[in-house]
């Protein structure tokens, strides 16, 4: 199993609004390192949902729900996928961009060294170093 991470502006697209749709197809994504992220995940990878922009939060779990398939927003025959995700978890606190970057132990997480990346993988000590910064 691996491990990603995923940014969504909230003002467009919230935990809150994932959780009521109990989830979503991950479509939108226009960058080619992004979409080779997301051709890389596999059912049942567990996912950090990031809340950018407003909030810079990792602010729930995610799983992936299926194989990344064509995505359905983008032009017929176009690169560009998307992945089914389904909602696991929210975190009992919010783990703030300001929390990561003072954590010692996610000094290199990819969403400190490319920011501007919505889909990033995460390796499992740093999952594990969230999940335990957001139980607080």
């Amino acid at each position: 199993m691996k491990h990603w991470l995923v940014k969504s502006e909230p003002e467009a697209y919230s935990w809150a609004t994932f959780v009521q749709e109990d989830g979503t197809a991950w479509t939108g994504v226009r960058n080619y390192q992004a979409r080779n992220n997301l051709n890389l995940m596999q059912p049942g990878d567990l996912v950090l949902f990031y809340h950018s922009v407003s909030e810079k939060a990792v602010v729930g779990i995610a799983e992936v729900a299926a194989l990344p398939a064509p995505d359905a927003t983008a032009e017929a025959g176009s690169p560009w996928v998307a992945v089914a995700l389904r909602p696991v978890q929210p975190l009992s606190q919010p783990v703030s961009l300001a929390q990561l970057k003072a954590d010692a132990r996610l000094s290199e997480l990819a969403l400190l060294r490319q920011s501007r990346l919505s889909v990033l993988p995460v390796r499992p000590e740093e999952f594990d170093a969230v999940l335990a910064l957001g139980a607080n």
